[in-house]
């Protein structure tokens, strides 16, 4: 790929580097919203011209990255026990986050003594999460079937990531098996590729605009007040996440041999991207760069990482607990261990439907809330101040978890160069 190596010095000093300038631009984002508040609201098309920038180029880096590690592979069974392997691995570590939520919610209880009343809500701003929220809770047969393209052509102009995963698969074996006779269409995959990464390149100086854009709009529009009514939730999340990355995934960061804290500041850029931006997708093209850098292999990069992001929201699973049993603790509506057993089996599931896509988590959570019954959805207009402020911290450890995962799965495949890895790690940065 012809983008410059993932860790390389950037020129001009700390006022060069990518992350400075992102925090510095998320700041200013913040002074503009709490000063000029209308303004600020106005900034919004800043923040999504750069993530609709990103995301237009996400569907063809998928592709060509997963078939052009798939062909150049060719064992098929090595396909299929990297795919099995990052199923396992999703399934246990998003339920331990969402475990994680769940206790913490009912220690620290931070909607006890809210006494809301739900009938001072109004439904109309939750109506457009709800009706979404419809749309997903047709279970796991319609969620398989939903993998299936209705055409190749309509997967990638929707960007529908499962269903680009699904064909590449497909593509990727059957090249895997002809070999010779599909080099030329290999080699404009790959070239292909290598023009994508260098747009990548170009649109990543854009950051700190789609950042300031991003924040202003959220202070703007929310303002910082609404985080003194609800920070005792606010505070709970940042805790569970920041409990769960250095507590879970350091724990199995240090098991596979490797270590987090070094992980994270490689990755810095990424983290302050995504905090700023709310959405992991910002950020995927760079995340697959840097982890071959890191010594991944390609084809392991390219089928755990992308699929990681639907199948391993660690972030939000901690959320979707804390979030629904908040609800039910400020509108004191009481919760047997059975209510609470039960959405934590629904979201075992459902959870998995959420992508990383900004706002995802809060559809699921009110999938989740209408199919229970239990915890009254209108519940949901409560957390509308926050959600923007939350959705930052469970971004970030969905980043942070997956990157954990494809390194951990490449470990387990004997795709991971130690050495290198290690070498990278250690480079100032």
């Amino acid at each position: 790929m012809s983008m410059p190596p993932a860790n390389a010095p950037a020129r001009g000093g700390l006022f060069g580097q990518l992350y400075f300038q992102v925090i510095l631009a998320t700041v200013l984002g913040v002074v503009v919203g709490f000063f000029f508040p209308h303004f600020g609201a106005a900034l919004k098309p800043l923040g999504d011209a750069f993530i609709k920038l990103i995301r237009m180029l996400l569907a063809p880096i998928i592709f060509g990255t997963v078939v052009v590690g798939i062909a150049k592979m060719g064992n098929l069974k090595e396909v299929g026990r990297i795919g099995l392997k990052s199923l396992v691995y999703f399934e246990a570590v998003s339920s331990l986050a969402l475990i994680l939520g769940l206790v913490l919610v009912n220690v620290l209880r931070p909607g006890v003594g809210m006494n809301i009343d739900v009938t001072k809500l109004d439904p109309k701003e939750i109506a457009s999460y709800t009706s979404a929220a419809g749309q997903h809770t047709g279970g796991w047969v319609d969620f398989f079937l939903n993998i299936i393209p209705t055409s190749v052509v309509d997967a990638f102009a929707r960007g529908d990531m499962l269903q680009v995963i699904l064909f590449a698969l497909l593509l990727g074996v059957a090249m895997s098996g002809l070999r010779e006779r599909t080099r030329p269409l290999f080699n404009v995959i790959e070239a292909a590729l290598e023009g994508l990464f260098a747009v990548v390149g170009m649109v990543m100086r854009l950051a700190p605009i789609g950042a300031f854009g991003a924040m202003a709009f959220t202070v703007g529009k929310y303002g910082i007040g609404t985080l003194s009514s609800l920070g005792q939730l606010l505070v709970a999340v940042y805790l569970a996440c920041a409990l769960f990355v250095f507590g879970v995934l350091g724990v199995i960061a240090r098991a596979a041999g490797f270590s987090l804290w070094k992980l994270l500041c490689y990755i810095k850029d990424e983290i302050v991207i995504v905090f700023a931006t709310c959405s992991t997708e910002a950020v995927l093209p760079r995340m697959m760069v840097k982890l071959e850098n890191l010594g991944c292999a390609k084809p392991v990069v390219g089928m755990v990482l992308p699929a990681g992001y639907t199948f391993n929201p660690d972030g939000t699973s901690i959320y979707l607990t804390m979030a629904a049993v908040f609800i039910a603790q400020a509108t004191n509506t009481p919760l047997t261990l059975g209510d609470q057993l039960a959405v934590l089996f629904f979201l075992l599931a459902s959870s998995k439907g959420s992508a990383g896509v900004a706002g995802a988590g809060f559809i699921t959570l009110a999938g989740t809330l209408a199919a229970t019954g239990k915890i009254p959805l209108i519940g949901l207009a409560l957390l509308l101040g926050v959600e923007r402020f939350i959705n930052a911290a469970r971004a970030v450890t969905n980043l942070i978890g997956n990157g954990v995962a494809t390194i951990v799965i490449a470990r387990w495949e004997k795709a991971y160069d130690a050495s290198r890895a290690a070498a990278v790690l250690d480079r100032p940065t």
